[in-house]
């Protein structure tokens, strides 16, 4: 998943933190005593550890596939009809125990139609509900299966229905989905656990004028009639997967291929220019494969969702969803393909058996997605958007609780979603490019390369990286395990002794502009803004003066405006630069900019840029929390549950 969310702290407290602590980031010796988050060093990689924002209990009874066959009702905003899962158990065994949230569960039955005794146990406000089913005693190698008739709530929290006016072609209802990290419960009675892969397959019934696809294979390219003005639409994924990659889109859609295995889903008033910005898909796929091994899972396509959806990408199998902030008209944020790519190694195929080690998720990813930008946009783009990361790692650790720095989080008692930051993503990037700068890239590749082989559709803990590692890169040499500092990285809050910034020289000019214009007083207009590349943009309107204080302005209003007007970003088209310019203006309450603010934010639902701005507006007090509380009552209404529950937080619930 593309997130990069920046802590929730207004954002001229991370610039403050940044200007204060390049220099001086937490670091960790070789000798500092180990965490007591350190695991025991006998648990094995691919054994089942307890997931603590899960009520399944694999070791007993565990789920190995599920068929789904809903109905979609636009109108009540339900899914309705049945999950039948395959289940196995240890012999004896005679309970089995589902995820369920906010479902209304209608009855339970075995594969013959013969009820079975359930319940639904207190609600934890986090994990839900346990159902837990009664079964047979299973026998050695038996497998069970339990149909579960049920229907979704409208307010499920993976769901979200649009209306036509929510859509860019204003005809027609959508719906999609987003089950990262446990809320696949709201929508599908399972074991929803990453840790607890299966495959599966669907008939979903919809709407005849609309199309349904799925993180998986497409068996009937066109639906089948299913009556009463309806179709259906069938599909099957025969690779095991963590249950938050199964994941649904239906709406008025339309599909252009990039070559024989790539393309793009969106609305049809969208194709032409999402099939244009995405043409770079195609070519990462076979840099991904030359680096890392074959992609195996088939097609890879892309789904351009609504502007509503929260995330800037999720890696569903088969078919990454992604936002329409991405298409900025130049290809300049195509990184955000190459990262959910990258996960159809790490994350999908290797997968965090738990959310307190989603780093090996999403730090991995991270670095295998700057490696595919660099085989296809040179060193030098993935140098810039190294030392982009960076910054940003370094002001997001200045400002963080320490135990949150760690890459093995302590997330009990803890919404998942907690674990989201920066950290987990460029903290574990930079971790693995340490490794890399200190075996060699070629020793490196041929290990990560490796390590995805050998645990290829299985999940992984941080203990089960280390025993790899020190397998198959290691090989009992103590003096590169020292210089390594592995456990440092993983277990120990900010960043190791061993950690280096990246340098990219193309940000020397770039700097030295800033300079003149922030602190010197220059004029916009020296800055050579046109032959920037996206990457120097950024860097640019991300400039904070060195010993910023909290709180403080440090631009004037006729700098504000000089920006505005000289550089054009009241009508700048990409996405990034808007809010980076954006998290400069409303930190120096620049009026003119609170028009641009409300168009952005009532047009897109990011969380990535909705919520630092509504902080960096609640920040500011008696100026910025009334237009914050204007601006979200307008707004809510159009954001995924993702984004509304977290910037209810901030400004609270209009």
């Amino acid at each position: 998943m593309t997130l990069k969310l920046v802590g929730r702290v207004s954002a001229l407290a991370i610039a403050a933190a940044l200007a204060t602590s390049l220099g001086a980031c937490a670091t960790t010796g070789d000798t500092t005593p180990m965490s007591p988050l350190v695991p025991a060093a006998s648990a094995q990689a691919t054994a089942y550890v307890n997931d603590p924002h899960s009520w399944a209990r694999p070791t007993e009874a565990r789920v190995t596939h599920v068929d789904l066959d809903l109905a979609a009702d636009f109108a009540a905003k339900t899914l309705t009809g049945t999950a039948t899962l395959d289940v196995t158990g240890r012999p004896g065994a005679t309970e089995v125990v589902l995820d369920a949230k906010m479902l209304d569960i209608k009855s339970v039955t075995d594969a013959e139609g013969r009820p079975l005794d359930w319940s639904l146990g207190a609600a934890d406000p986090i994990k839900g509900q346990p159902l837990s089913v009664r079964v047979p005693a299973f026998q050695s190698g038996e497998t069970q299966k339990i149909v579960v008739a049920y229907a979704t709530r409208p307010d499920a929290s993976a769901l979200q229905w649009l209306s036509p006016q929510q859509t860019a072609g204003g005809q027609k209802p959508y719906l999609f989905s987003q089950g990262q990290a446990i809320l696949t419960r709201t929508w599908i009675p399972t074991q929803d656990s990453p840790g607890i892969r299966q495959t599966y397959s669907a008939r979903i019934t919809a709407p005849a004028d609309l199309t349904v696809v799925m993180s998986a294979e497409q068996l009937t390219p066109q639906g089948e009639a299913a009556g009463a003005g309806t179709k259906a639409w069938r599909f099957k994924l025969d690779q095991p997967i963590p249950p938050y990659l199964i994941a649904i889109g239906a709406g008025d859609l339309a599909f252009a291929p990039f070559d024989e295995r790539t393309g793009v889903w969106t609305e049809p008033s969208r194709l032409k220019a999402a099939q244009w910005e995405l043409e770079p898909t195609a070519q990462m796929v076979d840099a991904a494969e030359a680096l890392y091994g074959p992609y195996r899972w088939g097609r890879y396509d892309l789904l351009v969702l609504p502007p509503s959806f929260p995330f800037g990408g999720m890696e569903n199998p088969r078919l990454t969803f992604a936002t329409p902030t991405i298409i900025a008209g130049d290809r300049s944020l195509v990184s955000l393909v190459a990262h959910e790519l990258a996960h159809s190694w790490s994350g999908n195929l290797v997968t965090n058996a738990t959310w307190a080690d989603i780093w090996l998720n999403e730090g991995t990813t991270t670095y295998f997605e700057n490696r595919i930008m660099e085989a296809l946009y040179g060193r030098e783009r993935a140098l810039q958007e190294q030392a982009l990361a960076w910054n940003d790692l370094v002001a997001e650790i200045a400002v963080t609780d320490p135990g949150d720095t760690r890459l093995h989080l302590d997330l009990t008692g803890r919404d998942p979603d907690d674990g989201l930051s920066g950290i987990p993503y460029d903290k574990g990037a930079a971790f693995l490019r340490t490794i890399e700068r200190i075996v060699g890239r070629e020793t490196f590749d041929a290990w990560l390369r490796g390590y995805f082989d050998r645990h290829a559709f299985q999940p992984m803990t941080d203990v089960g990286f280390l025993k790899d590692i020190r397998e198959h890169l290691i090989k009992g040499d103590a003096a590169l395990e020292a210089e390594l500092q592995l456990e440092n990285w993983i277990y120990q809050p900010g960043l190791p002794s061993n950690a280096q910034a990246p340098v990219s020289h193309a940000f020397e000019a770039v700097d030295a502009a800033a300079e003149a214009f922030y602190v010197a007083k220059g004029p916009a207009s020296a800055a050579p803004w046109k032959d920037w590349n996206t990457q120097q943009r950024l860097r640019f309107l991300s400039w904070r003066p060195q010993g910023l204080a909290a709180g403080a302005d440090w631009l004037t209003p006729a700098q504000l405006a000089d920006l505005e007007s000289t550089l054009k970003l009241d009508s700048e088209g990409n996405a990034e630069l808007t809010f980076a310019w954006l998290q400069a203006a409303l930190a120096n309450r620049y009026e003119p900019a609170v028009a641009t603010a409300e168009r952005f934010l009532t047009s897109q639902g990011r969380r990535k840029f909705v919520l630092p701005l509504f902080q960096t507006l609640w920040a500011e007090g008696d100026w910025g929390r009334p237009i914050a509380t204007r601006i979200y009552a307008e707004a809510r209404p159009l954001y995924h549950p993702v984004t509304s529950n977290s910037v209810d937080q901030v400004v609270g619930r209009p």
